[in-house]
């Protein structure tokens, strides 16, 4: 997105405002002007991430960021995953899929936000901001899918050690 037309027309706006007031708001605007550019620049990127952080919540798992090339911002939408139906291994492929899931009930959340704290081991943060990096997510957006994914998956996640996989070492036993 260009913002040059926008800051041109602040300039332009500025400078029609000095031209009432004579030669010295004149000179006084044509001063100001190269130094209220970048400000301007920069209180529309912050405009439109506040928008996009907006837009990013009634979007969620999906995301809108808003990065920086150069001078002027570009978005970048990431849509939700579409949801596979899940189906047991030994169903055949000729069977139709399993019907949708019920509504929710009439007391279920009506898409408001919630703020949590999430406390995570360093190691584990910094893994999380990378996978988010990766795939162009904000570090929020990314648990956001991640945690909607982890649930709509209708698996439940064992004890290490425990899981599905049979060829996990585990003891058990007294030892003196």
């Amino acid at each position: 997105m260009d913002l040059t037309p926008y800051v041109d027309n602040l300039r332009q706006e500025l400078a029609a405002a000095a031209d009432a007031g004579g030669d010295d708001a004149r000179a006084l605007a044509e001063r100001l002007t190269a130094p209220l550019e970048s400000a301007a620049r920069l209180t529309l990127l912050n405009a439109l991430s506040a928008a996009m952080s907006e837009v990013t919540r009634e979007l969620a798992p999906g995301s809108v960021d808003v990065r920086l090339r150069g001078l002027d911002p570009e978005f970048v939408v990431t849509a939700p995953p579409a949801p596979e139906p899940f189906r047991e291994a030994q169903e055949p492929v000729t069977e139709p899929a399993a019907p949708a899931p019920p509504p929710p009930p009439a007391d279920a959340d009506d898409g408001a936000m919630a703020r949590i704290n999430l406390r995570l081991p360093a190691h584990l943060k910094a893994r999380a901001e990378n996978a988010a990096a990766a795939e162009g997510l904000s570090v929020n957006a990314w648990l956001v899918r991640a945690v909607s994914t982890a649930l709509d998956s209708g698996e439940r996640a064992s004890p290490p050690g425990r899981g599905k996989d049979k060829g996990s070492r585990g003891f058990t036993g007294w030892v003196r």
